[in-house]
Protein backbone atom coordinates (compact mmCIF):
# COMPACT_ATOMS: atom_id res chain seq x y z
CA UNK A 1 0.00 0.00 0.00
CA UNK A 2 2.61 2.10 0.60
CA UNK A 3 4.06 1.63 -2.46
CA UNK A 4 0.75 2.24 -4.13
CA UNK A 5 0.73 5.93 -2.60
CA UNK A 6 4.24 6.80 -3.53
CA UNK A 7 3.95 5.82 -6.85
CA UNK A 8 0.46 7.90 -6.99
CA UNK A 9 2.54 10.78 -5.39
CA UNK A 10 5.26 10.10 -7.91
CA UNK A 11 3.15 9.96 -10.97
CA UNK A 12 1.41 13.12 -9.98
CA UNK A 13 5.28 14.74 -9.55
CA UNK A 14 5.79 13.54 -13.06
CA UNK A 15 2.78 14.88 -14.41
CA UNK A 16 3.70 18.42 -13.13
CA UNK A 17 7.23 17.74 -14.05
CA UNK A 18 6.36 17.12 -17.87
CA UNK A 19 3.92 19.77 -18.22
CA UNK A 20 6.39 22.89 -16.89
CA UNK A 21 9.25 20.86 -19.43
CA UNK A 22 6.64 20.72 -22.10
CA UNK A 23 5.50 24.30 -21.56
CA UNK A 24 8.93 26.39 -21.28
CA UNK A 25 10.12 24.30 -24.68
CA UNK A 26 7.26 25.50 -26.67
CA UNK A 27 8.03 29.06 -25.18
CA UNK A 28 11.17 28.50 -26.57
CA UNK A 29 10.09 27.01 -29.83
CA UNK A 30 7.79 29.94 -30.61
CA UNK A 31 10.04 32.58 -29.71
CA UNK A 32 9.62 36.12 -30.41
CA UNK A 33 6.43 34.94 -32.49
CA UNK A 34 4.71 33.95 -29.09
CA UNK A 35 5.99 36.91 -27.45
CA UNK A 36 4.35 39.34 -30.38
CA UNK A 37 1.31 37.32 -31.22
CA UNK A 38 -0.41 38.97 -28.02
CA UNK A 39 0.05 42.33 -29.14
CA UNK A 40 -0.36 41.33 -32.88
CA UNK A 41 -4.12 39.72 -33.03
CA UNK A 42 -5.80 40.78 -30.19
CA UNK A 43 -7.57 43.87 -32.49
CA UNK A 44 -10.87 43.70 -30.59
CA UNK A 45 -12.84 40.79 -27.93
CA UNK A 46 -13.11 38.40 -30.24
CA UNK A 47 -9.52 37.82 -31.79
CA UNK A 48 -8.39 38.42 -27.95
CA UNK A 49 -10.07 35.35 -27.09
CA UNK A 50 -9.18 33.27 -30.32
CA UNK A 51 -5.46 34.74 -29.55
CA UNK A 52 -5.51 33.72 -25.74
CA UNK A 53 -6.96 30.42 -26.62
CA UNK A 54 -4.37 29.47 -29.40
CA UNK A 55 -1.33 30.51 -27.05
CA UNK A 56 -2.93 28.08 -24.23
CA UNK A 57 -3.28 25.21 -26.64
CA UNK A 58 0.34 26.07 -27.32
CA UNK A 59 1.62 26.65 -24.10
CA UNK A 60 -0.02 24.00 -22.67
CA UNK A 61 -0.47 25.95 -19.51
CA UNK A 62 -3.52 28.73 -18.32
CA UNK A 63 -1.44 29.87 -15.49
CA UNK A 64 1.51 30.46 -17.97
CA UNK A 65 -1.19 32.18 -20.41
CA UNK A 66 -2.42 34.48 -18.00
CA UNK A 67 1.29 35.57 -15.51
CA UNK A 68 2.02 36.11 -19.35
CA UNK A 69 -0.42 37.98 -20.18
CA UNK A 70 -0.11 40.12 -16.85
CA UNK A 71 3.61 40.55 -17.65
CA UNK A 72 2.17 42.09 -21.36
CA UNK A 73 -0.37 44.62 -19.38
CA UNK A 74 2.49 45.56 -17.25
CA UNK A 75 4.96 46.20 -19.99
CA UNK A 76 1.74 48.17 -21.65
CA UNK A 77 1.79 46.02 -24.63
CA UNK A 78 -1.82 45.03 -24.19
CA UNK A 79 -4.56 47.24 -22.67
CA UNK A 80 -6.32 45.55 -19.54
CA UNK A 81 -9.29 45.10 -21.75
CA UNK A 82 -7.44 43.19 -24.33
CA UNK A 83 -6.34 41.43 -21.32
CA UNK A 84 -9.40 40.22 -20.61
CA UNK A 85 -10.17 38.67 -23.34
CA UNK A 86 -6.99 37.26 -23.73
CA UNK A 87 -7.64 35.61 -20.12
CA UNK A 88 -10.70 34.32 -21.44
CA UNK A 89 -9.46 32.65 -24.17
CA UNK A 90 -6.94 31.10 -22.02
CA UNK A 91 -9.51 29.80 -19.80
CA UNK A 92 -10.85 27.64 -23.14
CA UNK A 93 -7.43 27.03 -24.26
CA UNK A 94 -6.49 25.02 -21.42
CA UNK A 95 -10.10 22.81 -21.72
CA UNK A 96 -7.24 20.42 -24.34
CA UNK A 97 -4.87 19.24 -21.41
CA UNK A 98 -8.20 17.47 -19.39
CA UNK A 99 -9.21 15.41 -23.37
CA UNK A 100 -5.19 14.77 -23.18
CA UNK A 101 -5.96 13.00 -19.68
CA UNK A 102 -8.93 11.47 -20.51
CA UNK A 103 -7.63 10.42 -23.65
CA UNK A 104 -4.25 8.62 -21.18
CA UNK A 105 -7.19 7.26 -18.93
CA UNK A 106 -8.71 5.84 -22.11
CA UNK A 107 -6.22 3.40 -23.03
CA UNK A 108 -2.37 2.04 -22.09
CA UNK A 109 -0.37 4.96 -23.48
CA UNK A 110 2.52 4.16 -21.37
CA UNK A 111 3.36 1.94 -24.97
CA UNK A 112 4.04 5.21 -27.19
CA UNK A 113 6.30 6.54 -24.66
CA UNK A 114 9.23 4.80 -24.55
CA UNK A 115 10.20 5.92 -28.61
CA UNK A 116 8.93 8.97 -27.92
CA UNK A 117 11.57 9.07 -24.60
CA UNK A 118 14.07 7.87 -27.20
CA UNK A 119 13.29 10.62 -30.11
CA UNK A 120 13.43 13.43 -27.44
CA UNK A 121 16.90 12.19 -26.12
CA UNK A 122 18.75 12.10 -30.00
CA UNK A 123 16.90 15.68 -30.53
CA UNK A 124 18.30 17.33 -27.19
CA UNK A 125 21.89 16.06 -27.81
CA UNK A 126 21.44 18.24 -31.51
CA UNK A 127 21.84 21.99 -31.29
CA UNK A 128 18.79 22.58 -33.69
CA UNK A 129 16.49 20.36 -32.66
CA UNK A 130 16.88 20.37 -28.82
CA UNK A 131 13.90 22.71 -27.79
CA UNK A 132 11.77 20.37 -30.05
CA UNK A 133 13.33 17.13 -28.08
CA UNK A 134 12.54 19.08 -24.75
CA UNK A 135 8.99 18.97 -25.48
CA UNK A 136 8.96 15.67 -26.57
CA UNK A 137 10.47 14.38 -23.33
CA UNK A 138 8.17 16.93 -21.41
CA UNK A 139 5.25 15.42 -23.31
CA UNK A 140 6.83 11.66 -22.78
CA UNK A 141 6.59 11.94 -19.12
CA UNK A 142 3.21 13.89 -19.12
CA UNK A 143 2.11 10.43 -20.63
CA UNK A 144 4.18 8.34 -18.56
CA UNK A 145 2.94 9.82 -15.53
CA UNK A 146 -1.30 9.69 -16.84
CA UNK A 147 -0.57 6.05 -17.76
CA UNK A 148 0.69 5.30 -14.50
CA UNK A 149 -1.64 7.32 -12.73
CA UNK A 150 -4.44 5.31 -14.33
CA UNK A 151 -2.50 2.04 -13.45
CA UNK A 152 -1.79 2.93 -9.84
CA UNK A 153 -4.97 3.83 -9.66
CA UNK A 154 -6.64 0.44 -10.83
CA UNK A 155 -4.18 -1.01 -8.09
CA UNK A 156 -5.56 1.26 -5.58
CA UNK A 157 -8.86 -0.35 -5.90
CA UNK A 158 -10.50 2.49 -3.98
CA UNK A 159 -14.06 1.76 -4.83
CA UNK A 160 -13.57 -1.81 -2.59
CA UNK A 161 -12.16 0.09 0.47
CA UNK A 162 -15.39 0.43 2.44
CA UNK A 163 -13.58 2.97 4.58
CA UNK A 164 -12.47 5.97 1.89
CA UNK A 165 -15.58 4.74 -0.41
CA UNK A 166 -17.78 5.30 3.17
CA UNK A 167 -16.31 8.53 3.47
CA UNK A 168 -16.97 10.16 0.53
CA UNK A 169 -20.85 8.54 0.35
CA UNK A 170 -21.54 10.27 3.94
CA UNK A 171 -21.75 13.40 1.68
CA UNK A 172 -24.87 13.52 0.00
CA UNK A 173 -24.52 14.29 -3.71
CA UNK A 174 -27.40 16.06 -4.26
CA UNK A 175 -27.12 18.57 -1.47
CA UNK A 176 -25.66 21.67 -2.28
CA UNK A 177 -23.57 22.29 1.10
CA UNK A 178 -21.49 19.08 -0.41
CA UNK A 179 -20.92 21.06 -3.61
CA UNK A 180 -19.81 23.74 -2.14
CA UNK A 181 -17.49 22.00 0.09
CA UNK A 182 -15.32 20.23 -2.84
CA UNK A 183 -15.55 23.30 -4.72
CA UNK A 184 -13.84 25.25 -1.33
CA UNK A 185 -11.67 21.77 -1.15
CA UNK A 186 -10.88 21.81 -5.12
CA UNK A 187 -9.62 25.68 -5.09
CA UNK A 188 -7.36 24.84 -1.83
CA UNK A 189 -5.85 22.06 -3.22
CA UNK A 190 -5.05 23.95 -6.67
CA UNK A 191 -3.86 26.74 -5.05
CA UNK A 192 -1.01 24.65 -2.90
CA UNK A 193 -0.19 22.55 -5.73
CA UNK A 194 0.23 25.36 -8.01
CA UNK A 195 -1.40 22.87 -10.60
CA UNK A 196 -4.86 22.61 -11.87
CA UNK A 197 -3.55 20.12 -14.29
CA UNK A 198 -2.35 17.63 -11.44
CA UNK A 199 -5.97 18.39 -9.28
CA UNK A 200 -7.69 17.25 -12.90
CA UNK A 201 -5.52 14.21 -12.92
CA UNK A 202 -6.49 12.84 -9.53
CA UNK A 203 -10.23 14.13 -9.36
CA UNK A 204 -10.08 11.53 -12.73
CA UNK A 205 -8.24 8.96 -10.73
CA UNK A 206 -10.43 9.64 -7.90
CA UNK A 207 -14.12 9.24 -10.11
CA UNK A 208 -12.57 6.58 -12.50
CA UNK A 209 -11.76 4.70 -9.50
CA UNK A 210 -15.66 4.49 -8.93
CA UNK A 211 -14.44 6.71 -4.59
CA UNK A 212 -15.87 10.27 -5.87
CA UNK A 213 -19.19 10.80 -7.28
CA UNK A 214 -19.66 12.84 -10.62
CA UNK A 215 -21.03 15.49 -8.89
CA UNK A 216 -18.51 15.61 -6.49
CA UNK A 217 -15.88 15.15 -8.87
CA UNK A 218 -17.23 17.95 -10.59
CA UNK A 219 -17.07 19.97 -8.21
CA UNK A 220 -13.88 19.44 -7.60
CA UNK A 221 -13.02 20.81 -11.10
CA UNK A 222 -15.43 23.96 -10.55
CA UNK A 223 -12.76 24.93 -7.18
CA UNK A 224 -9.95 24.03 -9.57
CA UNK A 225 -10.57 26.81 -12.36
CA UNK A 226 -10.89 29.26 -9.42
CA UNK A 227 -7.84 27.71 -7.90
CA UNK A 228 -5.88 28.19 -10.82
CA UNK A 229 -6.21 31.94 -10.65
CA UNK A 230 -4.12 32.65 -7.96
CA UNK A 231 -0.88 32.10 -9.39
CA UNK A 232 -1.66 34.85 -11.76
CA UNK A 233 -2.60 37.11 -8.85
CA UNK A 234 0.41 36.15 -6.66
CA UNK A 235 2.83 36.98 -9.61
CA UNK A 236 0.98 40.35 -10.10
CA UNK A 237 1.49 41.82 -6.31
CA UNK A 238 4.55 43.64 -7.13
CA UNK A 239 3.81 44.85 -10.49
CA UNK A 240 1.78 47.77 -11.51
CA UNK A 241 -2.06 48.61 -11.29
CA UNK A 242 -3.20 47.84 -14.49
CA UNK A 243 -1.23 43.96 -14.30
CA UNK A 244 -3.28 43.46 -10.90
CA UNK A 245 -5.96 44.46 -12.47
CA UNK A 246 -5.62 41.98 -15.34
CA UNK A 247 -5.08 39.50 -12.55
CA UNK A 248 -8.04 40.22 -10.57
CA UNK A 249 -10.30 39.60 -14.19
CA UNK A 250 -9.13 36.47 -14.01
CA UNK A 251 -10.22 35.81 -10.51
CA UNK A 252 -13.54 37.44 -11.29
CA UNK A 253 -14.50 36.11 -14.90
CA UNK A 254 -13.79 31.95 -12.99
CA UNK A 255 -15.76 33.36 -9.90
CA UNK A 256 -18.44 34.46 -11.63
CA UNK A 257 -18.42 31.24 -13.97
CA UNK A 258 -18.61 29.24 -10.77
CA UNK A 259 -21.89 31.18 -9.51
CA UNK A 260 -23.97 31.43 -12.41
CA UNK A 261 -23.52 27.26 -12.32
CA UNK A 262 -24.06 26.90 -9.27
CA UNK A 263 -27.88 27.66 -10.00
CA UNK A 264 -28.19 25.46 -12.94
CA UNK A 265 -26.07 22.60 -11.84
CA UNK A 266 -27.95 19.92 -11.96
CA UNK A 267 -29.31 20.28 -14.97
CA UNK A 268 -25.86 21.61 -16.27
CA UNK A 269 -23.71 18.70 -15.28
CA UNK A 270 -26.80 16.05 -16.15
CA UNK A 271 -26.30 17.85 -19.65
CA UNK A 272 -22.82 16.64 -19.52
CA UNK A 273 -23.16 13.26 -19.14
CA UNK A 274 -25.52 13.04 -21.84
CA UNK A 275 -23.62 14.33 -24.18
CA UNK A 276 -20.91 11.41 -23.28
CA UNK A 277 -23.89 8.93 -22.67
CA UNK A 278 -23.28 8.38 -19.10
CA UNK A 279 -26.08 8.49 -15.92
CA UNK A 280 -24.67 10.00 -13.46
CA UNK A 281 -26.97 8.77 -11.19
CA UNK A 282 -26.22 4.93 -11.80
CA UNK A 283 -24.21 3.34 -9.16
CA UNK A 284 -21.05 1.68 -11.66
CA UNK A 285 -20.50 3.42 -14.68
CA UNK A 286 -17.48 3.07 -17.77
CA UNK A 287 -14.41 4.84 -15.99
CA UNK A 288 -13.34 6.08 -19.81
CA UNK A 289 -16.57 8.11 -19.52
CA UNK A 290 -16.06 9.56 -16.53
CA UNK A 291 -13.23 10.97 -17.46
CA UNK A 292 -14.77 12.56 -20.34
CA UNK A 293 -17.37 13.72 -18.60
CA UNK A 294 -15.23 15.87 -16.57
CA UNK A 295 -13.45 17.20 -19.77
CA UNK A 296 -16.66 17.71 -21.81
CA UNK A 297 -17.59 20.13 -18.70
CA UNK A 298 -14.79 21.51 -18.11
CA UNK A 299 -15.02 23.26 -21.55
CA UNK A 300 -18.80 23.64 -21.41
CA UNK A 301 -18.26 25.34 -18.23
CA UNK A 302 -15.49 28.00 -19.84
CA UNK A 303 -17.17 28.25 -23.51
CA UNK A 304 -20.39 29.35 -22.16
CA UNK A 305 -18.68 31.76 -19.50
CA UNK A 306 -16.85 33.00 -21.81
CA UNK A 307 -19.79 33.27 -23.89
CA UNK A 308 -21.74 35.33 -21.67
CA UNK A 309 -18.68 37.80 -19.95
CA UNK A 310 -17.41 38.58 -23.34
CA UNK A 311 -20.66 41.08 -24.12
CA UNK A 312 -19.31 42.29 -20.28
CA UNK A 313 -15.35 43.14 -20.75
CA UNK A 314 -16.08 47.29 -20.93
CA UNK A 315 -18.25 46.35 -17.67
CA UNK A 316 -15.31 43.97 -16.15
CA UNK A 317 -12.59 46.76 -16.58
CA UNK A 318 -14.54 49.31 -14.91
CA UNK A 319 -15.42 46.85 -11.90
CA UNK A 320 -11.70 45.82 -11.27
CA UNK A 321 -10.14 49.42 -11.91
CA UNK A 322 -12.92 50.30 -9.04
CA UNK A 323 -11.43 47.47 -6.70
CA UNK A 324 -8.00 48.26 -7.33
CA UNK A 325 -7.66 52.13 -7.92
CA UNK A 326 -4.51 53.81 -9.40
CA UNK A 327 -2.30 54.41 -6.71
CA UNK A 328 -1.59 58.21 -6.51
CA UNK A 329 2.26 59.23 -7.49
CA UNK A 330 2.74 55.30 -9.87
CA UNK A 331 3.76 56.64 -12.30
CA UNK A 332 6.44 58.63 -11.14
CA UNK A 333 10.02 59.03 -12.33
CA UNK A 334 11.06 55.00 -11.97
CA UNK A 335 11.09 51.70 -13.69
CA UNK A 336 7.68 51.55 -15.39
CA UNK A 337 7.89 48.33 -16.54
CA UNK A 338 10.24 45.79 -14.67
CA UNK A 339 8.33 44.30 -11.62
CA UNK A 340 10.48 41.47 -9.73
CA UNK A 341 7.22 39.98 -8.80
CA UNK A 342 6.88 38.05 -12.55
CA UNK A 343 9.87 35.97 -13.32
CA UNK A 344 7.89 33.01 -14.20
CA UNK A 345 8.10 33.58 -17.68
CA UNK A 346 11.61 34.49 -18.57
CA UNK A 347 10.88 35.26 -22.13
CA UNK A 348 8.60 37.75 -21.39
CA UNK A 349 11.06 39.09 -19.29
CA UNK A 350 12.82 40.41 -22.01
CA UNK A 351 10.57 42.13 -23.38
CA UNK A 352 9.53 43.85 -20.27
CA UNK A 353 13.21 45.24 -20.15
CA UNK A 354 12.97 46.10 -23.90
CA UNK A 355 10.29 48.41 -23.33
CA UNK A 356 12.08 49.83 -19.97
CA UNK A 357 14.89 50.20 -22.25
CA UNK A 358 12.83 52.40 -24.65
CA UNK A 359 11.25 54.36 -21.89
CA UNK A 360 15.21 55.00 -20.86
CA UNK A 361 15.52 56.38 -24.39
CA UNK A 362 12.93 58.69 -23.76
CA UNK A 363 14.15 60.16 -21.00
CA UNK A 364 17.73 60.69 -22.07
CA UNK A 365 15.99 62.51 -24.62
CA UNK A 366 14.26 64.35 -22.26
CA UNK A 367 17.32 65.42 -19.68
CA UNK A 368 18.38 66.61 -23.34
CA UNK A 369 15.66 68.88 -24.08
CA UNK A 370 15.98 70.13 -20.49
CA UNK A 371 19.56 70.67 -21.41
CA UNK A 372 18.64 72.68 -24.14
CA UNK A 373 16.02 75.08 -22.14
CA UNK A 374 19.13 75.33 -19.16
CA UNK A 375 21.27 76.87 -22.34
CA UNK A 376 19.01 79.79 -22.96
CA UNK A 377 18.07 80.75 -19.32
CA UNK A 378 19.81 83.74 -17.73
CA UNK A 379 18.37 84.20 -14.51
CA UNK A 380 20.30 82.73 -11.62
CA UNK A 381 17.19 81.10 -9.84
CA UNK A 382 15.64 79.45 -12.71
CA UNK A 383 18.94 78.38 -14.21
CA UNK A 384 20.20 76.23 -10.64
CA UNK A 385 16.74 74.96 -10.33
CA UNK A 386 17.15 73.39 -13.79
CA UNK A 387 20.78 72.94 -13.59
CA UNK A 388 19.78 70.65 -10.63
CA UNK A 389 17.13 68.69 -12.04
CA UNK A 390 19.50 67.65 -14.83
CA UNK A 391 21.77 66.38 -12.11
CA UNK A 392 19.29 64.41 -10.47
CA UNK A 393 18.18 62.98 -13.85
CA UNK A 394 22.30 61.77 -14.47
CA UNK A 395 21.78 60.33 -11.27
CA UNK A 396 18.49 58.75 -11.94
CA UNK A 397 20.72 57.54 -15.99
CA UNK A 398 22.73 55.46 -12.85
CA UNK A 399 19.99 54.04 -11.27
CA UNK A 400 18.20 52.87 -14.15
CA UNK A 401 21.49 51.33 -15.54
CA UNK A 402 21.65 49.60 -12.46
CA UNK A 403 18.49 48.51 -12.17
CA UNK A 404 17.93 47.62 -15.36
CA UNK A 405 21.31 45.62 -16.10
CA UNK A 406 20.69 43.54 -12.67
CA UNK A 407 17.45 42.85 -13.96
CA UNK A 408 18.72 41.60 -16.55
CA UNK A 409 21.62 39.73 -14.76
CA UNK A 410 18.73 37.79 -13.04
CA UNK A 411 16.68 37.38 -16.50
CA UNK A 412 20.44 35.65 -18.43
CA UNK A 413 20.09 33.10 -15.60
CA UNK A 414 17.19 31.59 -16.68
CA UNK A 415 16.23 29.22 -19.66
CA UNK A 416 16.21 31.18 -22.50
CA UNK A 417 16.06 30.70 -26.21
CA UNK A 418 19.23 31.64 -28.49
CA UNK A 419 17.57 34.94 -29.66
CA UNK A 420 16.42 35.81 -26.22
CA UNK A 421 19.85 35.56 -25.18
CA UNK A 422 21.08 37.80 -27.80
CA UNK A 423 18.71 40.32 -26.70
CA UNK A 424 20.09 40.38 -23.27
CA UNK A 425 23.27 40.97 -24.61
CA UNK A 426 22.34 43.71 -27.09
CA UNK A 427 19.70 45.16 -23.85
CA UNK A 428 23.29 45.56 -21.85
CA UNK A 429 25.42 47.38 -24.14
CA UNK A 430 22.17 49.72 -24.73
CA UNK A 431 21.62 50.31 -21.48
CA UNK A 432 25.51 51.29 -20.91
CA UNK A 433 25.76 53.60 -23.62
CA UNK A 434 22.49 55.33 -22.82
CA UNK A 435 23.67 56.29 -19.38
CA UNK A 436 26.88 57.27 -20.85
CA UNK A 437 24.23 59.83 -22.85
CA UNK A 438 22.82 60.36 -19.65
CA UNK A 439 26.77 61.63 -18.27
CA UNK A 440 27.45 63.51 -21.77
CA UNK A 441 24.38 65.76 -21.16
CA UNK A 442 25.19 66.65 -17.67
CA UNK A 443 28.73 67.03 -19.05
CA UNK A 444 27.08 69.85 -21.32
CA UNK A 445 25.55 71.31 -18.49
CA UNK A 446 28.28 71.64 -16.09
CA UNK A 447 29.81 73.31 -19.15
CA UNK A 448 26.66 75.72 -19.78
CA UNK A 449 27.00 76.75 -15.92
CA UNK A 450 30.82 77.69 -16.59
CA UNK A 451 29.30 79.86 -19.24
CA UNK A 452 26.78 81.46 -17.00
CA UNK A 453 29.22 81.55 -14.08
CA UNK A 454 31.77 84.00 -15.66
CA UNK A 455 28.76 85.65 -18.04
CA UNK A 456 30.61 84.40 -20.85
CA UNK A 457 28.65 85.98 -23.91
CA UNK A 458 28.64 84.12 -27.39
CA UNK A 459 29.12 85.30 -30.80
CA UNK A 460 25.93 85.34 -33.36
CA UNK A 461 27.92 82.80 -34.98
CA UNK A 462 28.51 80.67 -32.04
CA UNK A 463 25.09 80.50 -31.29
CA UNK A 464 23.79 79.24 -34.63
CA UNK A 465 26.82 76.72 -34.34
CA UNK A 466 25.07 75.59 -31.15
CA UNK A 467 21.79 76.23 -31.82
CA UNK A 468 22.42 73.75 -35.83
CA UNK A 469 24.55 71.26 -33.58
CA UNK A 470 21.45 71.14 -31.20
CA UNK A 471 19.13 70.82 -33.28
CA UNK A 472 21.00 67.61 -34.92
CA UNK A 473 21.76 66.00 -31.68
CA UNK A 474 17.74 66.48 -30.92
CA UNK A 475 16.93 64.66 -34.51
CA UNK A 476 19.54 61.94 -34.05
CA UNK A 477 17.95 61.18 -30.68
CA UNK A 478 14.20 60.88 -32.03
CA UNK A 479 16.08 58.67 -34.38
CA UNK A 480 17.15 56.44 -32.06
CA UNK A 481 14.06 56.50 -29.95
CA UNK A 482 12.54 54.93 -33.44
CA UNK A 483 14.95 52.49 -33.84
CA UNK A 484 14.73 51.00 -30.12
CA UNK A 485 10.54 50.74 -31.45
CA UNK A 486 11.54 49.08 -34.53
CA UNK A 487 10.74 52.02 -36.78
CA UNK A 488 13.97 54.43 -37.00
CA UNK A 489 16.91 53.14 -39.47
CA UNK A 490 20.11 52.85 -39.42
CA UNK A 491 21.24 54.80 -42.42
CA UNK A 492 19.33 58.21 -40.68
CA UNK A 493 21.55 57.27 -37.80
CA UNK A 494 24.62 57.27 -40.33
CA UNK A 495 23.57 60.55 -41.23
CA UNK A 496 23.09 62.42 -38.43
CA UNK A 497 26.24 61.26 -36.64
CA UNK A 498 28.44 62.19 -40.04
CA UNK A 499 26.62 65.52 -40.15
CA UNK A 500 27.44 66.14 -36.31
CA UNK A 501 30.92 64.99 -36.69
CA UNK A 502 31.15 67.56 -39.82
CA UNK A 503 29.74 70.22 -37.61
CA UNK A 504 31.85 69.99 -34.91
CA UNK A 505 35.12 69.94 -37.50
CA UNK A 506 33.74 73.69 -38.84
CA UNK A 507 33.02 74.81 -35.74
CA UNK A 508 36.20 73.75 -34.40
CA UNK A 509 37.63 75.27 -37.12
CA UNK A 510 36.14 78.48 -37.15
CA UNK A 511 36.90 78.84 -33.48
CA UNK A 512 40.33 78.43 -33.57
CA UNK A 513 40.19 81.06 -36.58
CA UNK A 514 37.86 83.76 -34.53
CA UNK A 515 40.17 83.57 -31.57
CA UNK A 516 43.14 84.22 -33.41
CA UNK A 517 41.66 87.32 -34.82
CA UNK A 518 40.21 88.73 -31.50
CA UNK A 519 36.64 87.99 -32.39
CA UNK A 520 36.34 86.66 -28.72
CA UNK A 521 38.61 85.49 -25.98
CA UNK A 522 40.47 82.46 -25.53
CA UNK A 523 37.94 82.03 -22.33
CA UNK A 524 35.10 82.17 -24.21
CA UNK A 525 36.61 79.85 -26.92
CA UNK A 526 37.11 77.07 -24.96
CA UNK A 527 33.33 77.12 -23.00
CA UNK A 528 32.36 76.95 -26.84
CA UNK A 529 34.50 74.04 -27.75
CA UNK A 530 33.67 72.12 -24.62
CA UNK A 531 29.71 72.39 -25.55
CA UNK A 532 30.50 71.79 -29.66
CA UNK A 533 32.70 68.66 -28.13
CA UNK A 534 30.57 67.40 -25.77
CA UNK A 535 27.72 67.47 -28.29
CA UNK A 536 29.52 65.59 -30.67
CA UNK A 537 30.41 62.66 -27.96
CA UNK A 538 26.63 62.21 -27.35
CA UNK A 539 26.28 61.87 -30.47
CA UNK A 540 28.64 59.11 -30.65
CA UNK A 541 27.04 57.57 -27.66
CA UNK A 542 23.95 57.59 -29.73
CA UNK A 543 24.86 56.28 -32.55
CA UNK A 544 26.48 53.14 -30.55
CA UNK A 545 23.11 52.51 -29.00
CA UNK A 546 21.95 52.61 -32.53
CA UNK A 547 24.68 49.98 -33.28
CA UNK A 548 23.57 47.70 -30.30
CA UNK A 549 20.32 47.54 -31.23
CA UNK A 550 20.49 46.61 -35.05
CA UNK A 551 23.49 44.74 -34.28
CA UNK A 552 25.75 46.28 -36.91
CA UNK A 553 29.64 47.12 -36.98
CA UNK A 554 31.46 50.82 -36.87
CA UNK A 555 34.88 51.87 -36.61
CA UNK A 556 35.81 52.65 -33.28
CA UNK A 557 34.24 49.20 -31.21
CA UNK A 558 36.79 48.41 -28.75
CA UNK A 559 37.34 44.86 -28.16
CA UNK A 560 34.29 43.23 -26.55
CA UNK A 561 32.21 45.33 -27.96
CA UNK A 562 32.72 48.58 -26.30
CA UNK A 563 32.55 51.97 -27.85
CA UNK A 564 35.52 53.82 -28.20
CA UNK A 565 34.48 57.72 -28.48
CA UNK A 566 37.61 59.61 -30.80
CA UNK A 567 39.50 61.67 -28.65
CA UNK A 568 40.03 65.54 -29.32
Amino acid sequence: MILTVFKLLGSIALLMYGMKVMSEALQKMAGPGLRHILGAMTTNRFTGVLTGMLVCVAVQSSAATTVMTVSFVNAALLSLSQAISVIMGANIGTTLSAWIMSAGFSFNITNLVWPAFLVAVILIQTRKYRYLGDFLFGLSFLLFALGTLNVTGREMDLAHNEGIVGFFASFDSGSYWTILLFILIGGLLTFVAQSSAALMAITMVLCTSGVLSIYQGIALVMGENIGTTLTANIAALSANTQARRAALAHLLFNVFGVLWVLTVFYPFVNTACRLMDVDPQAASQNPTRLSFVLATFHTMFNVTNTFILIWFIPQLEKVVSKLIPQKAGEEGFKLQYIQSGIMKTPEIAVLQAQKETQLFAERMHGMFLEAKELYGITDDEAFAKKAARIKSMEEMSDRLESEIGGYLAQVGNAHLSDESKKKVRSLLREISELESIGDSIFNMSRTMERRHSQKAVFTASQEKGIEEMFGLLDEAMGNMESVLKGTGTYDASRDYENRIDSLRNVLRSRNAEDVDEGAYSFAIGTIFIDLVRECEKCGDYVMNVVEAKLGGKRDGFAEGGAAVVPSE
